[in-house]
This record gives C-alpha cells, sequence and structure tokens, in this order.
C-alpha cells in the first residue's frame, strides 16, 4: 500500500486533535520554567514524538539540561542524566555484571546490575568529552534499543531518547564524534543566545524565590500510542519527492546536485536524513492538529536534519561557509511549488546565491545586520 493511502482510523484522528491541544498544553507549561527557545522546543518535541535522538549544540548556561529534564517530567517519562568525562567506561552506562551471594547460601551467582542508559530519556551531558569505546556503547543503544554486557543483550525500555549536548567552545580534550553516531541524531539543535528581553525575565525569576511546579500532560503509554501514528500520517508523492530529491542534491556525486554542492561540500546526507524530513515533518503536522505532512513541514526542519549530515570540505571552510549555508542556498535553488508566491523567493544567479551565503546568514538562518 503506497504511503498516502493508509487510512487513518477514527479513534487515531481523534488522537490527533486532542495532541494538538495537548502540544499547547506542553508549550505553556513549560514555559514556567523555560524563557523562550520556542524554536529549540519545538525541535525537540518534534523529535520525541518521531521517535528520534537530539543532540543540542550550545555554550553552557542555556538551560539544556533544563529543558530536557522539565520534558521528560511532563511527559511521566523515567530519566537519567550522564556526565560525560575522559575517563567515562562503557559500563558506567550500560551496567556490569557483579558477583553477588545471598544471605545464608554459599553459592555465588552473576547478577547484571542496570546503569543509567536504563531510561526513557537519557541526557548525554556533553557527548563528546568521552572516548570512542563508550560512545561506541551509546551508538548501540541509540540504534538497536538495546545494550550487550558480557555477551548478554538487554533490551532498553520503550520508548528511548538519547538527548545529548555538545559545547562548541572548548575542544581541548574531547572526542569528536563520529559520521556515523552523528547520523544516528534525527536534529541537531542551535540553542543561542537569549534576546535581552527574555535574558531579562530570566534574571527576574532565577534570581528570585520563584519555583514552578509541573504537572503530568501525556503517560508513557499515550507516547508510545502516538508515536505509532505518526508513521500512518498521510504524505502526498509531491512532498515524498521533494524530501528525496532536497537529500540526494547535497551529494556531490549526483547528477543533479547544484554547482555550489560540488565545490564546498565533500560528502552529503544518506537516506536516514530522507526518513528523518518525513517522519520529523509527519510529527509536526500532528503537532498542528493536520494529518496530512506538508511541504512546510518539511522546510521547518530541514536545517537540524541535514546540518550535522553533509561535510563541508576544505575550500568551503576556509572561506568561512557552513552547512547551513549550504542548506540555505539549496533552499532557494529548490523552491517547493508556491513557495514563490507564499515567500516570495525567486531562484538567484549562482554568484549572488554566494554572496548571500558568506555575507547574509547567521548559522541557524536568519538574516544578519550587516
Amino acid at each position: 500500500m503506497a504511503v498516502a493511502e493508509i487510512e487513518l482510523k477514527t479513534e487515531e484522528i481523534q488522537a490527533i486533535e486532542k495532541l494538538n491541544q495537548t502540544y499547547q498544553a506542553i508549550r505553556n507549561e513549560l514555559a514556567k520554567r523555560i524563557v523562550g527557545q520556542e524554536a529549540v522546543l519545538d525541535q525537540l518535541i518534534v523529535s520525541l514524538f518521531s521517535g528520534g535522538h537530539c543532540l543540542l549544540v550550545g555554550v553552557p548556561g542555556l538551560a539544556k539540561t533544563l529543558m530536557i529534564r522539565s520534558l521528560a517530567e511532563l511527559l511521566n517519562l523515567t530519566f537519567n542524566r550522564i556526565q560525560f568525562t575522559p575517563d567515562l567506561m562503557p559500563s558506567d552506562i550500560t551496567g556490569a555484571e557483579v558477583l553477588t551471594e545471598k544471605r545464608g547460601e554459599s553459592e555465588r551467582a552473576f547478577k547484571f546490575l542496570s546503569g543509567p542508559i536504563f531510561a526513557n530519556v537519557v541526557l548525554a551531558d556533553e557527548i563528546n568529552r568521552t572516548p570512542p569505546k563508550t560512545q561506541a556503547a551509546l551508538m548501540e543503544a541509540m540504534e538497536e534499543r538495546q545494550v550487550t554486557v558480557a555477551g548478554t543483550m538487554y533490551k532498553l525500555d520503550h520508548p528511548f531518547f538519547v538527548l545529548a549536548t555538545q559545547n562548541p567552545i572548548e575542544q581541548e580534550g574531547t572526542y569528536p564524534l563520529p559520521a556515523a553516531q552523528l547520523d544516528r541524531f534525527m536534529f541537531m539543535v542551535y540553542v543561542d543566545y537569549p534576546p535581552e528581553s527574555e535574558e531579562y525575565e530570566i534574571l527576574r525569576l532565577t534570581t528570585t524565590r520563584y519555583s514552578a511546579e509541573l504537572h503530568q500532560i501525556l503517560s508513557k503509554e499515550d507516547i508510545i500510542e502516538l508515536i505509532n501514528i505518526v508513521r500512518k500520517v498521510r504524505i502526498s508523492d509531491d512532498v515524498l519527492d521533494y524530501a528525496t530529491k532536497f537529500t540526494r542534491m547535497t551529494r556531490p556525486p549526483d547528477p543533479d546536485a547544484p554547482n555550489f554542492v560540488r565545490e564546498w561540500l565533500l560528502w552529503g546526507a544518506g537516506p536516514r536524513a530522507a526518513q528523518a524530513l518525513i517522519l520529523g515533518a509527519k510529527a509536526r503536522s500532528m503537532l498542528y492538529g493536520r494529518y496530512d505532512a506538508r511541504f512546510e513541514d518539511v522546510m521547518a526542519i530541514v536545517h537540524p536534519v541535514l546540518r550535522h549530515r553533509i561535510i563541508p570540505n576544505f575550500h568551503a571552510e576556509a572561506e568561512g561557509i557552513t552547512t547551513d549555508h549550504v542548506i540555505d542556498m539549496l533552499v532557494d535553488y529548490l523552491p517547493y511549488p508556491g513557495m514563490e508566491v507564499t515567500k516570495k523567493v525567486k531562484k538567484k544567479p549562482f554568484w549572488s546565491r554566494m554572496l548571500r551565503a558568506v555575507f547574509g546568514y547567521s548559522k541557524d538562518g536568519a538574516a544578519r545586520r550587516l
């Protein structure tokens, strides 16, 4: 059966309509503790209902841990935080078998003691500070939803999300995440400094005795049901084709790739990126109370999906071209039907797009003041 032909049941349609109201309630509850950061929270919520992992990149002190902890509390999910350090071993996160002896008995036996990875939401704080051996153990958990200890596999509880943080400033003593592990993250989300008005409100609230109590909104069973419904959301062949073409155009060897991709990118995104675009678009449409994924849903998540999956070459780094610049240019190069009318975006010549990428955009795609 084609993707666009899947029919939703009456109770599933009612669940989507209820989720739209629930989404507004989640945002209102989070606003009690988190000031601003609407785009970051939106992307976090979309990744959770898509069943994907998320990597948050930002300097310390921007409430990354507080966002994740508050979201887990709202959704009644078990939460564990792991502080990654250079001496962290795989057994420190997966658990280990220990030799035990029952009281009154002489025989001893090995017993598995589970580690902090056994939770619904795992915060991997400063994930790039741990060696590759420990990252490999985490990668197995992210991809297979299981861990292997002493040759025995242990299944993780469902749902399972890894929400990791990375500090872009201090790179001494860090281990850059391999491309294979980065590809396991559905989104890479930039957490930027708050504007002045929001920072004033943060200071006003956090320097007093103000304390916000959050109310549980969804149970674990509700979340599992909604994650399953995401895959049933309708998507037209045109939107599916657009997501496919957009992903393929990031690959320099592709015959349809534009010249700036061949010039500035070393590697493009793989099929997992297109899967993330589709699932994220479906989840976003559900949050907005719709039953079909649209072009606008794909466009809303194209940056967090692709920015860590395309690799710039040395020439791009020397010119100051980031992956977000290339994505901005691809958006102009491949507008979706109706985009020129609604957003008044015209296809510019190559030299104009290059100047716009170098001088006109910041890392999050917003216009920069010159």
